[in-house]
């Protein structure tokens, strides 16, 4: 189990050996660790008092190490070498006293370096991690005509910097958690005080930290542990690589986690729309907003359902296809010696195999290898009496739309979604298509977020939620935030104050 009360530990290794030798304490480090070949450890003697500075040489900052080195060797030999005098002396103030084993050990791994005085109880410990990170770059995945294009890079401290420009609020809050037995890593749940769930804030922060693994991989590793269900195709929370996205949603009142070392992030509770939404919509008029919404929405029911419907009137129902248009499909396969369900399972290998070999290969290459290599497969398999035209036709639309998604990983269940109801529809016609568009419907109503159920505002209805989900009105009428999602203050500003218009001589 990855989530069990963790337990108390007690070895050697949480012992306090102090005070002791400087060569016993070189000894010591040396023998019980494995990075004794990394460990640089350095004697010096001042005020007639042996002193040992230690550290891991490739993790710190070398022009640091020596504005602390230079001081304590040139250190007034009246002053009393103890670790209070030396924490007033030293021109750092972010040195602090530490003397268990483990407590040294976590921080030596992380960049601090150490400076222990002869028998004194304690170390003295300072935090001089170097981490190599991109900067602020574009985003790559999430794709933007308008609106800001920074992404988030893989250094913690940046990202929470970004936000800090997107949300200039004193009400903002950055709650920190560490996760990770073997490899920890920062977490922090990003969430505005005044308006998010009081109770979704407390069932983030009890999964985090009840979560008890060896280490997290990434953002988007830690989301699959944390949903409330790992079973189902479904993503569960919302991921983003685009800071102004996170912060759209957490000022709506979701509730943002960032891990360090990733450059994505991701917002709970989410629903099935929430997948469906850009902020480039923001910028645009309403009217062209709620029009690319409700495009992506139908779009997602294109890509599921277009390619199967195929296969069942090719199949079984032929009297739902026009008759000119029949005549065509009938010449159109007339070489062809496989059945529509073969037929268009090849084809949608195909189009995923392209996919992810112009996924895999650099940017260049792939980009001709999707074009170039859709064109040449599908006319030599045309050619070759693979396909039909009219499914090849069918198959590039059912793909094309199925990229109108914002969300990869969203993009990516509406693909699979597809092979099923394929294979339902070759079985049993549109039977099959009704049978598992029930079945689909079905799992999707027992599905929550955060313990929210995942087709809000549709189930449960809310009628008032429409304008934020399924299209966009005017910013004027958008006075409180989406009563799905139960933020702690509903109102954004007064309406009646928003629709009074003065003049400047007024």
């Amino acid at each position: 189990m990855w989530r069990r009360k963790k337990t108390e530990k007690t070895n050697q290794s949480e012992t306090n050996i102090f005070p002791l030798k400087v060569d016993a304490l070189e000894k010591f480090f040396k023998e019980k660790f494995n990075y004794h070949d990394d460990l640089k450890f350095t004697k010096y003697t001042v005020n007639k008092k042996k002193v040992a500075v230690f550290y891991i040489d490739y993790l710190i900052e070398g022009n640091k190490l020596g504005q602390i080195i230079e001081p304590l060797v040139d250190l007034n030999p009246e002053i009393d070498l103890t670790n209070k005098n030396l924490l007033n002396e030293l021109p750092y103030s972010s040195g602090t006293s530490t003397n268990t084993i483990e407590d040294i050990h976590k921080k030596l791994i992380i960049g601090f370096v150490f400076i222990y005085i002869e028998m004194e109880k304690a170390v003295l410990a300072y935090p001089f991690s170097m981490k190599e990170t991109r900067s602020v770059e574009k985003a790559e995945t999430e794709s933007l005509v308008l609106g800001s294009k920074i992404a988030f890079s893989e250094s913690i401290l940046i990202n929470m910097n970004v936000i800090r420009w997107q949300i200039n609020s004193t009400d903002l809050v950055f709650e920190k958690f560490t996760v990770g037995t073997q490899a920890p890593r920062e977490v922090r749940i990003v969430y505005m005080k005044s308006i998010a769930n009081e109770d979704d804030v407390n069932t983030m922060r009890q999964r985090i930290q009840e979560l008890d693994v060896d280490q997290i991989e990434g953002t988007i590793v830690l989301k699959q542990y944390l949903e409330d269900s790992q079973m189902n195709l479904f993503p569960q929370f919302d991921e983003t690589e685009l800071p102004d996205r996170l912060a759209y949603n957490v000022t709506r009142g979701k509730i943002g986690v960032l891990v360090d070392g990733s450059p994505t992030s991701f917002t709970a509770p989410a629903t099935l729309f929430s997948f469906l939404e850009s902020t480039e919509d923001l910028y645009m008029r309403w009217q062209a907003g709620s029009f690319l919404r409700i495009l992506r929405f139908l779009a997602m029911i294109f890509s599921i359902l277009v390619t199967p419907t195929y296969v069942a009137a090719a199949t079984y129902q032929y009297a739902i296809i026009p008759s000119q248009l029949l005549i065509s499909i009938g010449q159109s396969r007339a070489a062809v010696p496989f059945p529509p369900i073969f037929e268009a399972l090849l084809l949608e290998f195909l189009i995923e195999l392209l996919r992810e070999a112009g996924a895999r290969l650099p940017t260049k290459v792939g980009q001709t290898m999707g074009i170039v290599g859709g064109i040449v497969i599908g006319q030599a398999a045309v050619e070759a009496g693979l396909t039909s035209n009219i499914l090849i036709i069918v198959v590039a639309m059912s793909a094309l739309s199925s990229f109108t998604t914002p969300s990869y990983l969203f993009g990516t269940t509406i693909r699979l979604i597809r092979f099923p109801l394929i294979i339902l529809a070759g079985l049993l016609g549109l039977a099959g298509i009704v049978f598992g568009l029930c079945w689909l419907i079905i799992h999707v109503l027992r599905l929550t977020s955060l313990g929210r159920p995942y087709l809000v505002p549709i189930y449960p209805l809310r009628l008032a939620d429409f304008n934020k989900v399924f299209f966009r009105t005017p910013f004027s009428f958008v006075s409180k935030r989406a009563k799905s999602y139960r933020p702690k203050d509903l109102l954004r500003f007064n309406k009646k104050d928003a629709k009074q218009k003065r003049d400047i001589d007024e």
